[in-house]
């Protein structure tokens, strides 16, 4: 029998942040730290380079082939922008989500790295996202995908008591051990210290913890053929066309071959001059016609008739970025991890004032992008990490951040000592 096939994508826009002086630091009623102009250039860039063409290509194949299924993760900076930007974008996403066959899944709603650094606010980030994606399109994730498919034996249980029955992670090499990443596997299983487990308790965000959960693997060869090789003239594969991909899926056998990938693969980074739009459009032809048939992550494990599944044991932080598959690319250096405890380090300030906005900018502030624009890679890497960054430099991405960073935290400093100073005035005198 074929292997199912899993098409996943990401989709996510951050908010870039604009070059706050120096003298406007701690100045002006309410922070202004983001580029707005180019946020939204770039968003309606991308919207007719990709989101648009991309989402009526699939909403046609939706409709054509009955079996077609897909599924995405949006983040919430991402839908936020659309609803600044466009409009037109969350319609075409509505579409789809409206003919029953495309799932949207859970993911922090910043895209940040709360998840290895404050469990709380990760359920809470979490909590919104869900909330977001119930408003917006009527339906609730029962799956999680972590910002950069960051992954962990911890995070697994972490992930599980939180109430979802899947996660997605990157299949690597060194952890497979020869082993397919066609297969669902399971975490090992343990306890997580009673403590942690009783702060996720509080902030679930689903109504119950599950008594298990199943990882589905990126099938990372085949994604990347896709996603990096596909317009490589110097590639062995290239010109790659529908029927030989669909020999090489093929080939791996398994229960599911899981394609996950950026959404911006399809016209953005791969432009529509490459052939991708059409490579795309004529997959599910040829699957139809082989007897494949595709299913999103929920029906994949539905599909597991076996009791059990093999384990898949990560003692460290893996991810589906750079080389490595680790965190190099966020906290590699030292302006990173500075740049991500200074962050952090302001949580409980920030939200001791109970200012929304406040609050919403901070955790903008978490998104991932911002501490990727800062890695100082070289070669391959480093090639990939300037290609999508806005700045000239990743000190330059780190100056930004700072001064950021700096206002912010002349906000909240003094409230928080006003706080104390009215607090103390009211206490009855002896």
């Amino acid at each position: 029998m074929s292997p199912l096939v899993c098409l996943y994508f990401q989709v996510h826009q951050p908010y870039r942040l604009r070059d706050l002086r120096i003298t406007e630091i701690g100045k002006g009623t309410e922070p202004d730290y983001f580029d707005h102009e180019k946020n939204r250039s770039v968003f309606r860039k991308v919207a007719e380079k990709c989101y648009l063409p991309a989402n009526r290509m699939m909403l046609s194949l939706l409709e054509r082939y009955p079996d077609f299924a897909i599924a995405y993760s949006l983040s919430g900076v991402f839908l936020d922008q659309c609803e600044e930007y466009g409009e037109d974008v969350l319609e075409s996403f509505r579409r789809l989500g409206a003919t029953g066959r495309v799932e949207f899944l859970a993911e922090t709603y910043y895209h940040s790295l709360s998840s290895i650094r404050d469990t709380e606010e990760f359920c809470e980030q979490t909590t919104l996202h869900i909330r977001k994606i119930e408003d917006l399109f009527g339906m609730t994730p029962s799956i999680f995908r972590n910002t950069e498919l960051i992954y962990s034996n911890d995070l697994a249980q972490t992930v599980r008591l939180m109430g979802f029955k899947g996660i997605l992670a990157e299949g690597t090499d060194h952890l497979l051990q020869g082993r397919s990443a066609n297969l669902p596997y399971m975490p090992p299983r343990f306890r997580l210290p009673r403590s942690k487990e009783m702060l996720i308790a509080r902030h679930r965000p689903l109504p119950q913890r599950s008594e298990n959960i199943s990882v589905l693997l990126k099938n990372y060869r085949l994604s990347d053929d896709v996603a990096f090789r596909f317009s490589d003239k110097s590639w062995v594969g290239f010109p790659l066309k529908a029927e030989t991909f669909t020999d090489w899926l093929l080939g791996g056998g398994g229960h599911s071959v899981n394609l996950f990938m950026d959404y911006e693969t399809f016209g953005e980074h791969q432009w529509e001059d490459t052939g991708i739009f059409e490579f795309l459009r004529t997959l599910p032809r040829i699957w139809q016609e082989r007897g494949v048939h595709t299913a999103t992550p929920s029906q994949v494990l539905a599909a597991w008739e076996q009791t059990t599944a093999p384990i898949y044991d990560v003692h460290s932080l893996i991810s589906w970025a750079d080389t490595e598959r680790d965190l190099s690319a966020w906290q590699g250096n030292q302006i990173q991890t500075s740049a991500l405890k200074a962050i952090h380090e302001l949580g409980p300030l920030v939200k001791a004032t109970g200012n929304a906005n406040l609050i919403n900018t901070w955790r903008k502030l978490q998104t991932s992008d911002h501490f990727y624009y800062m890695c100082t890679k070289y070669w391959n890497d480093g090639d990939v990490h300037k290609y999508f960054s806005p700045y000239d430099s990743p000190y330059e991405a780190y100056r930004r951040y700072s001064h950021a960073l700096c206002d912010l935290k002349s906000r909240v400093e003094p409230k928080q000592k006003h706080k104390q100073h009215t607090a103390h005035s009211k206490r009855p005198k002896s």
